[in-house]
């Protein structure tokens, strides 16, 4: 058992791309320090994963989002990750599924303000990529 554990948690750890955003430093948070060495890149690694689930979650909703403005398109994907608690939590959970043993032992020790750091991360980095969102998959192909 202990192999398993020690092996998935060294696979997971080595599949983490690099990310800048974040530094660590002594006087930081426990929550803080768990945004940045492990939520971060986290979401920075399901970058791909989560601009397809948005899409997906658009064209279930009547692609209406394709006929906003920037500021509801923005509100939009705000609602979905805030609000929208089928959306949020499936969110969350490819998110968890990527936590070591460890990482989710400290997670669950304060997880409403980690959910809090988790959806706020991944909020903006949906917004970083909206002009992805700019058409709908229909008129692509």
């Amino acid at each position: 058992m202990f192999k398993i554990m020690t092996t998935r948690h060294n696979n997971l750890k080595a599949i983490r791309p690099e990310t800048s955003l974040g530094t660590l430093s002594e006087n930081m948070s426990s929550d803080e320090r768990f945004q940045n060495e492990t939520l971060r890149p986290i979401i920075k690694f399901q970058e791909d994963l989560f601009i397809e689930v948005l899409k997906n979650y658009i064209a279930k909703h009547k692609n209406v989002f394709y006929g906003l403005s920037l500021p509801k398109k923005i509100a939009y994907v705000e609602n979905a990750i805030q609000k929208d608690m089928k959306f949020r939590n499936s969110v969350k959970g490819m998110i968890i599924g990527q936590f070591t043993v460890e990482e989710y032992l400290r997670y669950i020790e304060n997880s409403s303000a980690l959910n809090k750091r988790m959806m706020n991360i991944t909020k903006e980095q949906l917004l970083n990529n909206i002009q992805l969102f700019d058409t709908p998959l229909a008129d692509v192909i």
